[in-house]
């Protein structure tokens, strides 16, 4: 036998790639399985940008190498997205880095800020990947606590009284997911001065400004963030292109540069058609993000029945495209909740625990399903047994 790396003792196969296996399984043996666990938009690009990326094929340079750093009007899309929705300066010269989506660049941003033993803050609930990568490349994840109770934003009271003398890197994630939490300017404040006080590397990853959210924000909108914060954003999410794969990292030239010389030996640059079409979806105004907005809103009110008929409670408030719903106080196990849910129910959802351990006693439903499968869903549950299920 081959061994393999050590590090991968520190990593377990992300828990959609396995649970999906699960529900395929079941849906090959006629089982009617209904997926609202995961964030894969099921809307289709506008059609300019599938007009882009067929127009593309047929330019000579379509099907060669592209650079590593992305065609010049594609960063000069992504600055002009920046300027447009939040105000904020990019040179796109050097302040922007195009990605093949962003959950590549937690990898590359990872590679080439942290070396072994390094610390990195992490907040839970968040996203997996977070935890993973840092193990990966031989990092110290150190989890920062969210709750409700505080609108799941940091207690910084908290982070002052550890020891951060090792911390590198800070993760955040506003508009937040799972949880939904907006966010604010004020704490992206809060964020920058702490990141600045002790020299951490602050990146927020920013990929859900423009679901459901009437006031899209950058952290690079507070004066300084460009000194100590990246951000990451995508297209997914935003454009209904989350199989393209594009994604960008901005911040500030020096960032950006060494972010570059890990990726320039990872990839050998996007598609040329991706990266037309991804020029044309930058072009959109924003009546685009108002129709998206209206059939999310449509399928939120559908998924708020939904968690009301399973006796759950919500954050009517909460924006991006899922419903982070707190379960009964009776239900002790989300993820044996969520089990019995697709085995009993044909219906799949995401248990909070995934996102870690302050996810106990929370679900998360996705907004990516037509209606009429919200409302098959519905007819399914038996209000008055729902919460015993």
């Amino acid at each position: 036998m081959i061994a393999t790396a050590k590090r991968l003792n520190q990593v377990q196969e992300y828990y959609f790639s396995q649970k999906l296996r699960e529900v395929g399984s079941l849906i090959s043996q006629g089982k009617p399985i209904i997926n609202m666990g995961i964030g894969s938009p099921d809307l289709k690009p506008d059609s300019s940008v599938i007009e882009a990326i067929q127009n593309a094929m047929n330019d000579p340079k379509a099907h060669q190498y592209q650079s590593y750093q992305g065609l010049p009007e594609l960063r000069k899309g992504f600055a002009g997205f920046y300027k447009n929705n939040f105000n904020v300066d990019l040179n796109f010269a050097t302040e922007v880095l195009p990605l093949m989506g962003s959950k590549e660049g937690i990898m590359h941003i990872s590679l080439a800020f942290l070396n072994e033993g390094d610390e990195v803050l992490i907040p839970n609930p968040g996203y997996p990947t977070y935890i993973s990568v840092t193990n990966l490349v031989g990092a110290k994840p150190v989890l920062y606590d969210l709750y409700s109770e505080n609108d799941w934003e940091p207690d910084f009271e908290a982070l002052e009284r550890q020891d951060l003398s090792k911390v590198k890197i800070m993760w955040v994630n506003y508009p937040n997911m799972p949880t939904g939490a907006s966010g604010s300017l004020e704490l992206f404040e809060k964020l920058v001065a702490f990141a600045k006080k002790h020299q951490i590397l602050l990146i927020n990853d920013n990929p859900y400004s423009f679901v459901l959210n009437d006031n899209p924000m950058s952290i690079l909108q507070v004066d300084g963030a460009k000194d100590i914060a990246l951000e990451l954003n995508s297209l997914s999410k935003t454009f209904n292109m989350s199989g393209w794969r594009v994604g960008m990292v901005v911040g500030n030239s020096e960032f950006i540069d060494a972010i570059l010389k890990v990726k320039s030996n990872m990839d050998s640059g996007m598609f040329y058609g991706i990266q037309k079409g991804a020029i044309a979806a930058l072009q959109l105004g924003k009546d685009w993000f108002e129709k998206q907005n209206v059939i999310y809103k449509n399928r939120r009110a559908l998924v708020f029945e939904l968690a009301d008929a399973l006796g759950c409670t919500y954050d009517a408030n909460s924006v991006g495209m899922f419903v982070w719903a707190k379960l009964p106080q009776e239900i002790t196990s989300a993820e044996d909740y969520v089990d019995k849910l697709l085995y009993e129910s044909d219906l799949f959802i995401a248990p909070g625990t995934i996102f870690g351990s302050n996810g106990e006693g929370y679900i998360r439903f996705s907004l990516c399903i037509e209606e009429e499968k919200i409302k098959e869903v519905l007819a399914r549950i038996d209000v008055d047994s729902a919460i015993h299920l």
